[in-house]
């Protein structure tokens, strides 16, 4: 075999020669004795082309020799042998820990089979993803039906109402697949996206005792997940993908038929109509599975011609072309411009705007529907056969870089030696003729998703420039007639503008630039330069705008953004006059010139569910695993979101009590979002905490929001008052093999929440935790027991504890776990108080805080500033009062502790009769300005102290309340 080696790259020879060496050497090749018509050279190819297939050969000789026994490598991996090849490993299946080591060898022994030949070209593209598919079915049909047997014999059989007849009937559990999965395309190396739904509701027969037919399902699905994603000694068989469910991870793992109706009925979304194009019911009774899919039809097919689902689609790509901008991904073969997202895309455009009148569109196969679209003449053959073949060529591209280790990767190679090996795979004389053959296959791509979806080009003015503008910016005027130009055009600081232009353009960051970054750079200042002559000081302005210039010198594909978009040009340099601190974010964070795209999106910020829908969607496609790409993700979308929110304040169509809503919300869907993924990674390390009758706790676990957060008045820095608290049993443990007790999963759990929420990463901090408000502060417990917390409330809490309980709220996690915080709250602030010993109380907490936050004021002098919050006649008096009202008459006004913020408690205190409906009317009016001013100079970077005459009318009536309601009485 050595002899050829000469024939491969020379990159290859030095590890393909130990190789072969090291099979010889122990004798790892004899399977090929059983496989007359696979040859030592076929051996030297494959181990040129796939480290994946070298090591199994090297590490798994006893899988070599099943391999060998069964079929030879020569012949095609039909549906009907690995169904064959299941059984015969099936038989040897006893127990669960036997399943799960029958489904991982199968997997080994198949995806061998599969690679080589598709690594060798001995199958083709469709071979390849049809054998791929067919084994995920054959592994979940096969963990479906051993598990579901062995729930039956252990909780009994569930029952319930058949979908068709209603007649009561044993209910099965369905499970349908996503994605590539769904289409019988799936990729060599990819993981599958399953969403598990069963028939009706009812509860289980035959057993110890009756269990609910949710609770029976939910448990099973929980064992098939762990089944075929666990990785244990033997690997793992497949990746498992549940995002795609309703309501994302914090829906409910299986759901019934009418459910699942029901919520894509209401709530379906755009992106959630385009994901069950390709759904397919993979495992289960095919025959209900059909009554399910026809009951879901109306929802992906309209009956009517749907051009909307352009405008989707288009978003949808956007949404992709930001996330490859922001991670770098213009080598992902399937997301960056001219990849196969594209091809998707423009096929399913169709699909989803003439499926529900053209039944021959309603396929999950792309090629398929890509022939029926020809033959429809809804697209020309030449666009066909240029997309059909782009498809296959990127398609086999992506399974020879999967291939070559079995990783789930679309990124071309940076190293040498994988380039070599992509390049053999794919047949290529070398690795710059595999990219020129890539390249105009995604030209080809482009230009028809260009033609199909893509909108309109912006007219690019850049040409109408003056001519002026790029001379001023070239340096081809002399400085006089410079400044006289900016002068002309309302330049407040010409010198001082002039300069910090010729500063950046001879500055070594310019200099150093190279060709084309510099070419863009020429391009665009110009077009700035004339942008700013619309806004007010458009020199302070620019000084704002180049923050941003320099920090994206070296990804020039943002100043091509804002050439192209004069839109997002305009609502740049508009933002950047209006708030310095908006000007920051975008210097800082780059990438949030995308929301500038879209003013009406940027003035018009989503609500809560469109938050959690948003975010939903950002985070499908990364593990919960990968913590580090979470964090990142979940840092720009806040960002994102909250440039959102300040836009809108500055343009008006936001009014104060609704920013702080918008600001909150984003918190509760991060904080809900941190939690799942917190829960998710110690579950897959130590299992789920268990409960007293032997069920799983769905997390038990809830974040308690005090402070700004509790009371629904977050700022655009505030940080988060929050606290954890738990209702699982402590002196019970996790189910997993690496046990450990639910007091400590609940500890780690808070700390793993901490970490992601308040750690540095390359685009900041998520947010600023402060976790003093728990019971006993810094040295008390970071996550208590709702009991403990009672008991520390009831024995041990301080008056100004039970103050910060006021504005306290369950904000994310569990819902039973926040319900009973809420019930405990209330109990809590309606406890019967010494009203004289409670105001005193609550007074010397005051006095404290002015003493030490307030403004430092020397005897016989006025104070040169007045603090907005902490200040005499300041926001802090108004909370305090709130406060104190409220704990003092909540035993006879319960209805006062049903709200946490300032406004609504403001509100009852009137409606009630404890102060006059005109004062708290004042009250509010008076809070609500000097909170909107706090708001104001936060945008524009200024602290919260202002003039010493500033609101003297409001401060005077604070003060006069302050000294009825806290000093006379």
């Amino acid at each position: 075999m050595s002899a050829h080696l000469e024939t491969y790259p020379e990159v290859l020879r030095p590890a393909l020669k130990a190789a072969l060496k090291s099979l010889a050497d122990d004798d790892r090749l004899s399977w090929l004795d059983s496989m007359a018509d696979v040859s030592h050279d076929d051996v030297v190819e494959a181990i040129a082309r796939s480290d994946f297939l070298k090591n199994t050969m090297l590490r798994h000789p006893e899988a070599m020799a099943r391999l060998a026994s069964a079929q030879s490598l020569r012949a095609a991996t039909t549906p009907e042998f690995l169904s064959s090849r299941w059984r015969e490993y099936l038989a040897d299946v006893k127990d669960e820990p036997g399943l799960h080591r029958g489904l991982r060898q199968f997997r080994m022994e198949s995806q061998f089979r599969i690679i080589w030949r598709d690594a060798m070209r001995w199958s083709d593209l469709s071979e390849t993803m049809a054998a791929t598919s067919e084994l995920a079915d054959t592994c979940i049909q096969g963990a479906l039906a051993w598990l579901y047997a062995d729930a039956c014999e252990q909780f009994g059989t569930p029952w319930g109402a058949h979908p068709v007849t209603s007649e009561p009937v044993p209910q099965p559990l369905l499970v349908i697949g996503m994605g590539k999965l769904g289409g019988r395309e799936l990729n060599v190396s990819s993981d599958i996206d399953l969403i598990f739904a069963y028939p009706s509701k009812g509860e289980t027969r035959g057993g110890r005792r009756a269990l609910d037919s949710e609770q029976f399902f939910v448990r099973l699905g929980q064992r098939l997940i762990q089944s075929l994603d666990q990785i244990t000694a033997d690997g793992f068989v497949f990746r498992v993908d549940m995002r795609l469910r309703p309501y994302g991870q914090s829906g409910a793992l299986a759901m019934s038929f009418s459910a699942l109706e029901t919520y894509y009925q209401d709530q379906g979304r755009d992106w959630e109509r385009y994901a069950m194009v390709k759904a397919r019911v993979v495992a289960g009774d095919q025959a209900l599975g059909q009554v399910l899919m026809e009951s879901l039809r109306p929802f992906v097919y309209r009956k009517y011609i749907d051009f909307s689902a352009f405008e989707s689609l288009r978003n949808m790509k956007s949404m992709i072309s930001r996330e490859v901008r922001r991670k770098g991904l213009e080598n992902n073969i399937k997301l960056s411009r001219g990849g196969i997202r594209e091809i998707e895309f423009v096929v399913q455009a169709f699909q989803l705007i003439r499926g529900g009148r053209d039944r021959e569109l309603q396929k999950r196969e792309l090629l398929q529907v890509l022939t029926a679209l020809e033959h429809m003449e809804l697209l020309p053959t030449k666009v066909v056969q240029e997309l059909r073949d782009a498809y296959v060529f990127l398609r086999n591209l992506e399974h020879a870089l999967q291939g070559i280790d079995d990783q789930q990767t679309q990124l071309l190679p940076a190293d040498a030696r994988s380039q070599a090996r992509v390049a053999l795979i794919m047949n290529c004389v070398d690795w710059s003729a595999c990219c020129a053959e890539l390249d105009r296959h995604r030209a080809r791509v482009a230009h028809h998703f260009a033609d199909i979806i893509a909108s309109d080009d912006e007219d690019d003015d850049a040409s109408m420039l003056a001519d002026g503008w790029k001379e001023l910016w070239l340096g081809e005027m002399d400085e006089s007639a410079a400044e006289a130009w900016l002068t002309h055009h309302g330049f407040e600081h010409p010198a001082a503008s002039m300069k910090a232009l010729t500063d950046l353009r001879s500055g070594r960051p310019v200099q150093t630039m190279q060709t084309q970054g510099r070419r863009r750079l020429n391009q665009i200042m110009p077009v700035l330069l004339e942008a700013l002559t619309h806004v007010a000081q458009p020199s302070e302005t620019l000084d704002r705008v180049l923050q941003l210039v320099e920090a994206v010198l070296r990804r020039t594909a943002y100043l091509v953004l804002l050439l192209e978009n004069p839109g997002a040009r305009t609502q740049l340099v508009r933002l950047c006059s209006e708030s310095p601190w908006i000007a920051r974010q975008l210097a800082e964070t780059p990438l949030l010139l995308d929301e500038l795209l879209n003013a009406e999106s940027l003035y018009h910020p989503p609500a809560k569910s469109e938050l959690q829908d948003d975010l939903r969607q950002q985070m499908l496609r990364i593990s919960y695993e990968d913590l580090e790409e979470q964090m990142e993700s979940l840092r720009h979308f806040k960002k994102a979101h909250i440039l959102r929110v300040a836009a809108s304040e500055l343009r008006g169509t936001l009014p104060l009590m609704k920013v702080s809503d918008y600001l909150t919300w984003i918190a509760e869907v991060v904080l809900d979002h941190v939690v799942a993924v917190a829960f998710a990674n110690l579950v897959s390390r130590y299992g789920y905490p268990t409960r007293k009758d032997g069920t799983v706790c769905d997390t038990d676990f809830a974040i308690v929001g005090y402070g700004k957060l509790g009371g629904i008045e977050l700022g655009y820095t505030s940080d988060l008052d929050l606290v954890f608290i738990h209702n699982a049993d402590p002196q019970l443990s996790t189910d997993g093999e690496k046990s450990i007790d639910n007091a400590v999963f609940y500890t780690r759990l808070g700390q793993r929440i901490v970490h992601i929420l308040s750690t540095q990463t390359t685009a900041g901090q998520l947010y600023e935790v402060d976790m003093r408000l728990r019971p006993s502060g810094n040295s008390g417990l970071l996550v208590s027991t709702l009991l403990a917390f009672e008991k520390y409330q009831r024995e041990d809490a301080w008056t100004w504890e039970h103050q910060a309980l006021a504005r306290a709220r369950g904000v994310a996690g569990c819902r039973a776990t926040i319900d009973a915080f809420e019930v405990l709250r209330h109990d809590l602030l309606c406890l019967p108080r010494d009203t004289k010993r409670l105001r005193n109380e609550v007074v010397e907490m005051r006095e404290k805080m002015r003493a030490s936050l307030g403004t430092p004021q020397s005897e016989g002098k006025s104070p040169e500033t007045f603090h907005v919050k902490h200040d005499y006649g300041g926001i802090i008096d108004i909370e305090f009062m709130v406060q104190y009202l409220m704990l003092a008459n909540a035993a006879q006004h319960a209805e006062l502790t049903q709200w946490s913020d300032n406004i609504r408690q403001l509100e009852e205190l009137g409606r009630v009769g404890v102060l006059p409906v005109a004062d708290t009317e004042k009250l509010r009016d008076a809070y609500i300005t000097l909170r909107s001013t706090i708001h104001r100079r936060a945008l524009q970077n200024l602290n919260s102290q202002v003039e010493p005459d500033a609101f003297e009318a409001e401060r005077r009536y604070i003060q006069t309340m302050w000294k009825r309601i806290m000093m006379d009485a």
